[in-house]
């Protein structure tokens, strides 16, 4: 069973594909893999082994019949203790992309079988008895139907199952990942998504996070074996890019990365504290170049200091430090203050200092862009050209280079003094 969640698009030709390359390809179905979901799932049981129990859990967007969540979930059903599974799929008339779908076996050879309903008509499936009397209950125990609609989440049919369930669990699609979300928070319902790395800036997204609503799962933008996250793909997707394979069964895969999961279930790796060095042992021993032996940067329009690294945190700093996005995944609530985030306007707390309207920006040929420096305004600024990116300069010749996006954070033990 496969889950055809996922509304990945991929670019014809990349080196190493990503789930923000993916929203402009024509193909779009991804599978995930069952030991993805085990593994995810097994983060939460070893916090809370009781995580599941007497719950009821929906897998919107889902395709039952492939899918390994439902697998996972029908297998499990007995050993997590849930209270029902309910599980839903797109019509494949509304899907974005069109394959030679062919029925399944299971459906065809059922009596409530309809040639035309199976195109147009979502399905759901659900787990709450033992059919079939074996004496336990599991993924033959499954019942189904047509929907009435199409399976869209947004629908009023599949808003009452959300609305009956505890937690939601699936791979939305990636296009709809914003509206995906919302429709959770507005039910005020527990999840666990699979979703894109950059999400972490919308601005839909952020303010959860920083409020501590949301967090990153246990594995988010994190190559296994030397891997980013792995997906099955449709017999007819052209492969392309360095990180493709087919399996021992001729299925084809792709790995994609800056994918990862989004929660708010706890999991033991968010707990963990981060071990660091001072500021002067980064400085002293730090094994990137751009830390060891520098001085820690102030930037030109924000109240911080530039950590390039999340491992270069100093321990010993009592002030606002402006941190790579991918901090997030070694982020500890009991540890770290969130203050905000550059660009998206969510940082109240660390307000930018200035602009650079009469700025413009140069290459390092020294040939114009024509952008000005507005363009620049609310980044992470530093002063000066570290010869490698475009920069900008004013009329008295001052320059300055923005940093990637950064979130800006405080050691939570100086907040409490």
């Amino acid at each position: 069973m496969l889950n055809r969640e996922l509304k990945i698009k991929l670019k014809k030709k990349m080196p190493i594909p990503t789930m923000t390359n993916a929203q402009n390809a024509k193909k779009d179905e991804f599978y995930t893999q069952y030991l993805d979901v085990e593994k995810e799932m097994s983060a939460y049981l070893e916090f809370d082994e009781n995580v599941f129990r007497g719950k009821t859990i929906l897998l919107p967007c889902d395709d039952p019949e492939w899918s390994n969540f439902t697998k996972f979930f029908a297998q499990n059903f007995e050993r997590f203790g849930l209270k029902k599974l309910i599980s839903t799929s797109y019509a494949v008339e509304s899907k974005n992309y069109k394959s030679n779908y062919q029925p399944t076996l299971f459906e065809i050879n059922n009596p409530q079988f309809d040639e035309q309903k199976t195109r147009i008509k979502g399905k759901i499936f659900t787990l709450t008895r033992d059919k079939t009397g074996d004496g336990v209950i599991d993924v033959n125990d499954l019942e189904w139907d047509y929907l009435e609609g199409d399976g869209d989440f947004r629908s009023d049919e599949i808003k009452k199952l959300r609305d009956e369930s505890d937690i939601i669990i699936t791979n939305p699609p990636f296009s709809l990942f914003r509206d995906f979300l919302a429709w959770i928070v507005e039910a005020n319902k527990q999840f666990v998504i699979i979703g894109n790395m950059n999400a972490i800036s919308y601005k839909e997204v952020f303010p959860l996070i920083m409020a501590n609503k949301m967090w990153t799962g246990n594995r988010f933008n994190r190559r296994v074996n030397g891997k980013n996250m792995t997906f099955y793909v449709p017999d007819d997707y052209k492969l392309s890019g360095t990180e493709v394979d087919v399996d021992d069964k001729g299925k084809k895969m792709i790995s994609v990365a800056g994918t990862g999961w989004y929660t708010n279930l706890e999991h033991g790796r968010r707990h963990q504290p981060l071990s660091l060095m001072s500021m002067d042992d980064n400085i002293k021993f730090s094994k990137h170049k751009e830390v060891r032996g520098k001085e820690y940067v102030k930037y030109d329009n924000y109240d911080a200091i530039e950590i390039p690294f999340t491992d270069s945190i100093p321990s010993d700093y009592d002030g606002i430090m402006g941190v790579p996005i991918s901090f997030l995944t070694k982020h500890n609530p009991e540890q770290f203050e969130i203050l905000g985030l550059t660009q998206r306007g969510c940082h109240d707390a660390v307000p930018d200092t200035k602009t650079y309207n009469d700025y413009w920006e140069v290459k390092q040929s020294r040939e114009k862009t024509g952008s000005s420096g507005g363009k620049t305004n609310g980044n992470a600024n530093v002063v000066g050209n570290d010869g490698r990116k475009n920069y900008f300069i004013n009329k008295e010749g001052r320059i300055v280079q923005s940093k990637y996006q950064r979130i800006f954070i405080k050691h939570k033990k100086w907040l409490q003094l």
